[in-house]
Formats: C-alpha cells, sequence, structure tokens
C-alpha cells in the first residue's frame, strides 16, 4: 500500500512538472497594489495550491473543530461515570 501511494504521488508531481513545462507562456497578474509575471503553468499550479488549502481550512474549521469539541465533551463526561460508578459502594 505504502508503494502505490508513493507511485500516485510521484505521477501527479510528473504531471505537474510536464504541465509548468508545456504552459511556459508568461501572464501579467493585476493585483490592486502591485502587477506580477508568472508563466501560466505556475500560476494555475499555484492557484490550485491555493485553493487545496483554503479547502482544508473550511474542512477543518466546519468539521475537525467541531468534532473534536463534541469528542472532548463525550470523554469529559464518560471520566465523570466512570469516576462516579468506582466511588458509589
Amino acid at each position: 500500500m505504502p508503494l502505490l501511494k508513493t507511485l500516485i504521488a510521484l505521477a501527479f508531481i510528473i504531471m505537474g512538472i510536464v504541465f509548468g513545462a508545456l504552459n511556459r507562456d508568461v501572464m501579467r497578474i493585476d493585483l490592486f497594489f502591485t502587477t506580477l509575471q508568472a508563466s501560466i503553468g505556475l500560476t494555475v499550479l499555484l492557484v490550485l495550491l491555493l485553493g487545496c488549502l483554503l479547502g482544508g481550512l473550511v474542512v477543518l474549521a466546519t468539521v475537525v473543530w467541531p468534532m473534536r469539541a463534541n469528542l472532548s465533551k463525550a470523554e469529559k463526561a464518560a471520566a465523570k461515570i466512570a469516576t462516579e460508578g468506582t466511588s458509589s459502594p
């Protein structure tokens, strides 16, 4: 299984390199305060990476943190029940 994951990751890295190499044309990116110039391939790959990071943060904020809070509450309740059960004669 780790070999399969490594091969898939390597395939995506190679596809990214090929995509960047085939899209060498320079494009201008106008921001409000400055202008950047970068190749189309690099720009697309960076925007894709930024989108993945932002999507991961949204999932973290909307799914993971609430589940951790619920788990913490459940662990505290279980610990309370366990201590009450052992202290009763």
